[in-house]
């Protein structure tokens, strides 16, 4: 991990989860950063797992991350990483992902993480849900199996590019500013 937490380890969930590579994570956060500043920025993490990547946005400025996660053992790991890494801003919602995004919400986010199972079916119609909660100028980025079909991306989110990493691929869109 970098940013004000870096070095720290996270607990990972037995088994269940696929967590996102060190290598993935690092050149994620790069592009991210070269992109727009995370300093002050509202970030979801869909599939939140252990929680890496939103501790990650939290380390590096984020000021509030909302993770989603419905895995059972997985919440209780994220728990513990957000407890252990002690930066304010962290809100953790149990649930599955779609059915979370279609019950609708108030905020609105500058940077949507989503590391779906790859063996997801529901991916096109989490990101269909997902339209309503980003902010104009927003980040979206999925990781997917390189082996997975791409993501559709529903309006008004906009397809940038597809960045692979052995057998993780990236694909980033972004929210048009108004």
């Amino acid at each position: 991990m970098a940013g004000t937490a870096g070095g720290r380890r996270l607990v990972v969930p037995p088994k269940g989860t696929r967590p996102t590579s060190e290598r993935v994570r690092e050149a994620l956060f790069n592009a991210l950063e070269s992109a727009m500043d995370l300093d002050g920025a509202d970030v979801l993490d869909l599939y939140a797992g252990s929680g890496a990547l939103g501790l990650e946005a939290l380390s590096r400025g984020a000021t509030k991350v909302t993770f989603v996660e419905s895995d059972r053992t997985a919440l209780t790991v994220l728990r513990k990483n957000v407890a252990a890494i002690g930066i304010p801003g962290a809100e953790v919602v149990p649930g599955r992902v779609r059915t979370v995004l279609e019950a609708g919400t108030s905020s609105r986010y500058d940077v949507v993480l989503a590391d779906p199972p790859y063996a997801d079916e529901d991916v096109d119609a989490v990101l269909e849900a997902l339209t309503a909660w980003t902010r104009p100028g927003a980040m979206v980025v999925v990781e997917r199996s390189v082996r997975s079909a791409d993501p559709v991306w529903p309006g008004p989110l906009q397809p940038l590019r597809v960045k692979k990493y052995g057998d993780t691929a990236l694909h980033w869109a972004r929210h048009p500013e108004e």
